[in-house]
């Protein structure tokens, strides 16, 4: 079928194209709303700027397809084959592409808001700038991509794969990241205010100048991880591990560090004002220029620490077990 065709019989009504074969066509700026292309042929299809929104493209075939600034919105695209397809700019928020094929697919600043990408495979891919905010990113595989400036609040990250993901910059206030391996990645500049991380594997991973204001973190794992600059602000804490971890100009203040592993953790300038540290271990930490101002030390066990212009006695001690020199 020819594009001229396509758009004629439109006009007049008809919006059942199913399996219609319009290889290498020229569609640009068509406004087709609510077509039903399913299981179409559109390979290599000029659709930059066209209007599709609530379009049926189920297991459509629109491998290197142009759908640059497309309106996409509220379509179906389960088992859509979108393989090399150039989708910069486009919008797609609120459609379907469970299970659709994006391997190669340019998705820089494509706008997913409340998409439902359930099982998509987006391995490597380069997504700066992607809008994936409340999106369902359920079993979706993100290791290696590059999620950097992405907008992520509110995303579902269950089952998702995020091993050696790039998430410099990113949005993510209020994520449920729970029990994710993040091990090693770059979370710096990122912001996740409000994010449930608990037991989450972050070892050795950059968070920082990360905002992480009232996240809840309780027995996470930040074994040597990157944290200077970062703001924990009110932060649950609790049983976390931040051994080896650099703390440097960090800020603390009222966060929760009830039983924290902070043994040969780098607290230089650190602001731990009003926070608590009941039965932490800082076994070896380094401490210099701390604010210990109303923090709560008690039960704190600081054996062997090294510990510079620091004012223990702003702090409560009680039962604290305190460094070598300190009166």
């Amino acid at each position: 079928m020819e594009a001229r065709e396509l758009i004629n019989r439109y006009n007049a009504g008809e919006r059942d194209f199913k399996g219609v074969n319009l290889m290498g066509a020229n569609l640009e700026r068509a406004k087709l709303p609510g077509i039903n292309l399913s299981d179409a042929y559109l390979g290599a299809v000029n659709l930059s700027r066209a209007n599709l929104k609530g379009a049926n493209l189920t297991r459509t075939y629109l491998f290197r397809a142009d759908l640059n600034c497309a309106k996409v919105h509220e379509a179906s695209l389960t088992q859509a084959d979108l393989t090399k397809a150039n989708l910069q700019g486009a919008y797609f928020v609120k459609s379907i592409l469970k299970d659709a094929k994006l391997s190669g697919a340019r998705l820089n600043h494509v706008n997913l808001r409340q998409a439902n990408l359930t099982g998509v495979n987006l391995c490597g891919a380069n997504l700066q700038g992607i809008n994936f905010r409340s999106a369902n990113l359920k079993d979706v595989n993100l290791s290696w991509a590059n999620l950097s400036g992405a907008r992520l609040s509110g995303a579902n990250f269950q089952g998702a794969t995020l091993n050696g993901v790039k998430l410099s910059g990113a949005y993510m206030n209020g994520v449920d990241l729970h029990g994710v391996d993040l091990d090693g990645v770059n979370l710096s500049n990122a912001k996740i205010s409000g994010a449930n991380l608990s037991e989450t594997n972050l070892s050795v991973a950059n968070l920082s100048d990360t905002q992480l204001r009232t996240v809840f973190m309780s027995r996470a794992n930040l074994h040597a991880a990157n944290l200077q600059g970062a703001n924990l602000l009110r932060a649950g804490l609790c049983e976390i591990d931040f051994s080896k971890a650099d703390l440097t100009e960090a800020r603390l203040e009222k966060a929760d560090l009830t039983g924290a592993n902070l043994n040969k953790a780098c607290l230089v300038d650190t602001n731990l004002r009003q926070a608590s540290l009941r039965n932490a271990y800082l076994w070896g930490a380094t401490l210099q220029n701390v604010d210990f101002a109303d923090t709560n030390l008690s039960g704190a066990n600081f054996r062997g620490a090294h510990w510079a212009e620091v004012d223990w006695q702003l702090a409560i001690l009680e039962e604290a077990t305190l460094p070598e020199g300190v009166r």
